[in-house]
């Protein structure tokens, strides 16, 4: 599967969604100092020894780590963290338009990518948590005006990075004579975005180079490729993917299949209805679904399927790629899909 690159979380969050059981917040709630990088540092160490080859800093401003995933250390710091601490993993981090001003993320992003000789890239979430932005004082926009923000911040980013003297006036961002050292090491910085509405779409055509996807059958994922696809052709433009998918590899299918019916049965109904309440600021994500599997995560890694033998997964895996999932975005927790399938995919 020629082209296939991986992605996978940093360790910052405080507690993963906990959907089929109680509440646990994890330990990087209560560590500090040497006890707390070492907890961080230690899974991305073992990302870059697999050969993953990006690594999501992802920023949840407050969770609960029971119906969605908990509160991360910052986006910021942890991205410089990892910088000083990774030598190949490409870092993407995600920054919130209306939290933060495009300017002064792209000279941030300038100096870390200077750094790092281009290992940095941006993902740039309009946001759907939106009690978040109440607590934080950033403008909560009607959802598909968050994507036009979104799209402003960009330009400027990329004006910033692209010109030695820059000015833009737009609805809801401008800099005038932005004259930005150091300069970047990069030539063109890397786009990343998430969404799945008609918003993010023409965010996407406009802007940016890659889409990230909730997990899905391949009916389902191939439909919004073809989507996004179609609105970059109207505009000459090409979209690359990236897909949410959770492991569950066993030697058999029948072994992988009976632990997941397990975990179907043990969701918990009423942690499952907050996470839909918490949710409903976005549009095209955690549609309802007839598939439980939906139900396990939250960003329905478990329904993308990757659940059985190396040879399953494996096959299953080639399918999204054929679909046109460049990227798959994966928790590695599972140590034989680690051991026996990850090595294969690039074979």
């Amino acid at each position: 599967m020629s082209g296939i690159v991986t992605c996978t979380w940093a360790p910052t969050a405080m507690g993963g969604p906990s959907l089929t059981g109680p509440a646990r917040r994890s330990s990087l709630q209560t560590l500090s100092g040497q006890a707390l990088t070492d907890r961080l540092t230690r899974p991305v160490e073992k990302a870059e020894g697999l050969g993953i080859d990006y690594l999501l800093v992802a920023q949840r401003w407050w969770g609960t780590a029971d119906d969605i995933e908990g509160s991360t250390y910052d986006c910021l710091a942890m991205t410089a963290y990892y910088a000083a601490t990774t030598s190949r993993i490409k870092l993407i981090t995600a920054i919130h338009p209306g939290f933060f001003l495009p300017a002064p993320i792209a000279r941030w992003g300038a100096s870390l990518d200077r750094m790092t000789e281009g290992r940095w890239a941006i993902n740039v979430t309009s946001g759907w948590h939106e009690q978040e932005f109440g607590m934080y004082g950033a403008e909560l926009l009607p959802h598909d005006e968050r994507y036009t923000r979104s799209g402003e911040f960009i330009e400027v980013i990329r004006g910033a990075w692209g010109q030695e003297e820059f000015s833009y006036r737009g609805r809801y961002y401008h800099v005038t004579g932005l004259k930005m050292e150091p300069r970047p090491y990069s030539p063109r910085l890397e786009v990343f975005q998430g969404g799945q509405s008609q918003a993010a779409a023409l965010m996407a055509a406009e802007h940016s180079d890659w889409v990230f996807l909730n997990g899905g059958p391949p009916d389902k994922i191939g439909g919004i490729i073809e989507r996004f696809r179609a609105e970059a052709a109207r505009r000459g433009r090409e979209l690359r993917f990236a897909m949410y998918a959770i492991p569950l590899c066993r030697a058999t299918d029948a072994e992988a299949e009976s632990e997941v019916e397990e975990m179907v049965a043990s969701v918990r109904p009423e942690a499952l209805q907050q996470r839909r309440r918490r949710v409903s600021g976005a549009q095209g994500m955690w549609a309802p679904s007839a598939d439980a599997l939906t139900m396990l995560d939250s960003n329905e890694g478990y329904a993308s399927r990757l659940i059985g033998s190396p040879k399953t997964i494996l096959k299953r895996m080639r399918a999204f790629h054929d679909l046109g999932v460049d990227c798959f975005h994966l928790p590695l927790h599972d140590e034989r899909f680690n051991e026996e399938v990850l090595p294969r995919l690039r074979k």
